[in-house]
C-alpha cells in the first residue's frame, strides 16, 4: 500500500513557517539554502523541486518516491501569487479547499471533502508514496494518515510561527521508529521516520 509521507523543512524549534505563513525560502525568507542541502534533494527527492526549479537547473530525474502532491490552499496561493498555477507539472497535484470553487490549472484537483478519506482511497491505488506539502494545517488534518516523517531540520531557530502540524492539530501523542536519517555538513539534518506500529 502506498504511505502518505510529510516531507518537510522545519527550524530546531518546530516551525515550517514564519508567522505570516509565508514560504520561508521565497524572496525575503529566513530559511538558509546550502549547496549541500540543494545536491542532496536533486539527488533524493528531484520530485519534490517545483517545476520552474526543475526546468532552471536542468533536473530532468522524475524520482522514485512520489507521484502524487497534496497541498493545502494557503500553501497553493503563495505560489499561485507569483503567477504559478501548478508547481508540480510533472505529480499529480491535489489542492483541499473549502473555498475556492474552480481549479487555476486543469491539472490541479481541487478538493473540498474530507481529506482524510480522500487519502485513504489514494493509498488503495497503484503508484508511488503520497507527498503532504505545505504549512501544516493540512498535515495537521491528516495526522492520523501520516505513515512516514521526513523532518528536514535546519540549523535555525525562528522563534514563532506556523507548527510542524499547523495550529489546529488535535493533542493525540504518537510514537515514530527512527528509519534514516542524513547529516549534511552546512548543519542541516534529514530525519525520516515511520510510524510505529502500535501507534
Amino acid at each position: 500500500m502506498r504511505k502518505l509521507v510529510y516531507y518537510i523543512a522545519s527550524t530546531l524549534d518546530g516551525f515550517v513557517a514564519g508567522p505570516d505563513g509565508a514560504d520561508p525560502t521565497g524572496p525575503g525568507g529566513f530559511w538558509p539554502i546550502p549547496d549541500d542541502y540543494v545536491r542532496y534533494i536533486i539527488a533524493e527527492f528531484p520530485e519534490t523541486l517545483p517545476g520552474p526549479a526543475r526546468e532552471a537547473m536542468g533536473v530532468t530525474d522524475p524520482g522514485s518516491r512520489f507521484d502524487t502532491v497534496l497541498e493545502g490552499r494557503r500553501s497553493y496561493e503563495v505560489g499561485l501569487a507569483q503567477g504559478v498555477a501548478d508547481a508540480y507539472p510533472h505529480l499529480r497535484h491535489l489542492v483541499f479547499s473549502r473555498t475556492m470553487t474552480e481549479s487555476p490549472d486543469p491539472a490541479v484537483r481541487l478538493v473540498s471533502g474530507d481529506p482524510a478519506a480522500t487519502v485513504r482511497e489514494l493509498k488503495e491505488e497503484d503508484g508511488k508514496d503520497i507527498w503532504i506539502i505545505g504549512g501544516g494545517a493540512l498535515a495537521g488534518a491528516l495526522y492520523a494518515e501520516i505513515d512516514r516523517l521526513v523532518v528536514k531540520v535546519a540549523p535555525l531557530t525562528i522563534g514563532a510561527g506556523v507548527p510542524l502540524f499547523g495550529r489546529d492539530a488535535a493533542f493525540d501523542p504518537r510514537t515514530w521508529v527512527l528509519a534514516d536519517h542524513t547529516v549534511l555538513d552546512s548543519g542541516l539534518v534529514v530525519l525520516t521516520y515511520d510510524r510505529a506500529a502500535d501507534a
